[in-house]
C-alpha cells in the first residue's frame, strides 16, 4: 500500500534493530579503547561499506556507487517520474573516533527503509540512503570531499588527485577497495536531503531535549600551510644561523589559538594537525605542515578570523628564517537550511510531542555541500556530555530513537508530497 501523507498514526522504527545494526558497525575498524578508527578508504572502511551494501540489497534497494565512492541505495517509489528523497551521512570516522558520528545518520536511513518494508508501504517518491565518502577529512583533506565532488563544489579530477600523508592518491585507494564507481549521480535528480547526526555538543542533553532542528551553520575556513627551512645540528648551530621550520609552525599555532580566544565565546580556532620532518632528536626541522581551522556563526567575523590567521604566516616565517606557502584552502558552512524542510521537521516533532529546539551547527557536515544543489535539512540528537571525536562518544536509545522517528515521519511525508 502507499503510505498515508497525513500519517495520523505516526510510524515508528524498530529501535532494537537499529541498535543491533549500530553494534555491528561498532566492531568494524576498532580504535585503541572503546571507539573506532575507521579512516576513509582503509580496509576497515571497505569492510563497513561491504556490510552496508549487503544490508541495503537485502532490504530490496538498488545500489550504485559514483566515481568518488559515494554509495546510493534506492528504494523505488510508486511514481518513477519523481525525484528521490535522500537520507544519509557518512561511515568513516576520526582516527580516535566514536561509534555514532555520521554512522547513526546512515544506519537510521537504512532503518527507515526496513521499517517501510515491514509495513509494506510504498512512497510516491523513491527514497535513497546515501553514504558520503571521506566526510571527516582525517586521511584526505579537505573534509566532506565526497559530498563536495558530488555537488560540484570540488572538481572530480582534483578530488581524485588528493593525497594522504604517505602520498597515496584518493583515486587509487578508491580503486583498491573497489569503490570507484563508473557514473556520476545527477545532483539535479534530487527532491531533498535529510541528515540526522549526533549533536556533538552538550546543549540538547543539558536542556532535556531530544531533537535539534538545525537551521544553519557556522562559517568555517581552513588551510594547509607549509614551512620550509634547513636541517642542521641542534647543538653546534648558532641561533642566528637556524632555519627552523618547527619554530615557524609553533608561532603560527600560538597565533591561531590567540585569534580563537580573541573571538570567544562564539569563535573557534584550531591547528589540529602538525607534520614535522624529520621529527627526530638532535636535528632542526627542515619542513612542517600545519592545518588552520577557524569558525564563527557570523560570516564577516569568520572572514576576519581567517584573514588574521593567514596574515600571521609571513611573520612566523620571518622570525624563524624560513619560507612559507599556503598549499590548500577551503571553506564550508555559512548557510541557512531549507525553510520548508525546517518547518516540516518542526511540525512533525511538535505533533509527536518530541521536545525540540532550533540551533546552529558548528561542525562540518556533508549536508552543507548537498544544500548547494538540493533543499536540505539536518536533525540533531543528543550525545552524552557533548563528547565527540573521542572514543568515549556515547548515545542511548531512550533519547535517540525519538529523533529517528521524527526523521522517519518527516521523510515519508516529503516522499509522499
Amino acid at each position: 500500500m502507499v503510505a498515508s501523507a497525513t500519517l495520523r498514526n505516526f510510524l515508528e522504527v524498530n529501535g532494537e534493530r537499529l541498535w543491533d545494526t549500530l553494534a555491528v558497525s561498532g566492531r568494524i575498524g576498532p580504535g585503541k579503547s572503546t571507539g573506532l578508527s575507521r579512516l576513509a578508504l582503509t580496509d576497515g572502511d571497505k569492510e563497513m561499506r561491504d556490510v552496508f551494501v549487503r544490508w541495503c540489497r537485502e532490504a530490496g534497494c538498488t545500489v550504485t556507487v559514483d566515481p568518488v565512492g559515494n554509495i546510493f541505495a534506492r528504494r523505488a517509489g510508486a511514481d518513477p517520474r519523481q525525484k528521490a528523497v535522500l537520507v544519509g551521512s557518512h561511515l568513516d570516522t576520526q582516527i580516535a573516533g566514536g561509534k555514532y558520528d555520521g554512522i547513526l545518520g546512515v544506519l537510521s536511513g537504512l532503518e527507515i527503509i526496513r521499517t517501510l518494508n515491514d509495513l509494506d508501504m510504498t512512497t510516491r517518491h523513491p527514497i535513497e540512503v546515501v553514504c558520503w565518502t571521506n566526510e571527516e577529512g582525517v586521511r584526505f583533506q579537505p573534509p566532506m570531499l565526497g559530498a563536495g565532488a558530488f555537488a560540484g563544489v570540488h572538481d572530480l579530477d582534483w578530488a581524485l588527485g588528493q593525497t594522504d600523508q604517505d602520498g597515496v592518491a584518493f583515486g587509487s585507494e578508491l580503486a583498491r577497495i573497489g569503490y570507484a564507481g563508473p557514473e556520476r549521480r545527477d545532483p539535479t535528480d534530487i527532491d531533498s536531503y535529510f541528515e540526522l547526526h549526533i549533536e556533538q555538543g552538550p546543549v540538547l542533553e543539558e536542556e532535556g531535549l531530544q531533537v535539534g532542528i538545525v537551521t544553519g551553520s557556522f562559517t568555517s575556513f581552513g588551510a594547509e600551510v607549509e614551512f620550509r627551512g634547513e636541517n642542521a645540528h641542534a647543538g653546534p648551530t648558532l641561533m642566528r644561523d637556524r632555519k627552523d621550520a618547527l619554530v615557524a609552525a609553533a608561532l603560527l599555532v600560538a597565533k591561531v589559538s590567540e585569534i580563537g580566544w580573541n573571538f570567544a565565546p562564539k569563535g573557534r580556532a584550531t591547528c589540529a594537525r602538525l607534520s614535522i620532518s624529520p621529527n627526530r632528536y638532535g636535528i632542526i626541522a627542515d619542513r612542517t605542515e600545519v592545518t588552520v581551522d577557524v569558525r564563527h556563526p557570523d560570516v564577516a567575523e569568520a572572514e576576519n578570523m581567517y584573514r588574521r590567521a593567514i596574515d600571521a604566516i609571513p611573520g612566523a616565517a620571518q622570525l624563524a628564517n624560513v619560507q612559507a606557502s599556503v598549499k590548500k584552502q577551503w571553506k564550508f558552512g555559512g548557510l541557512n537550511f531549507d525553510t520548508e524542510l525546517v518547518n516540516l521537521i518542526r511540525t512533525v516533532a511538535a505533533e509527536m510531542d518530541v521536545p525540540h529546539r532550533h540551533m546552529l551547527s558548528a561542525a562540518g557536515h556533508d549536508a552543507y555541500h548537498v544544500a548547494t544543489v538540493a533543499p536540505t535539512v539536518m536533525i540533531f540528537t543528543p550525545c552524552r556530555g557533548g563528547v565527540t571525536h573521542n572514543e568515549n562518544e556515547h548515545i542511548e536509545p531512550s533519547y535517540t530513537v525519538p529523533g529517528v522517528n521524527v526523521l522517519l515521519n518527516a521523510v515519508v511525508r516529503r516522499a509522499n508530497s
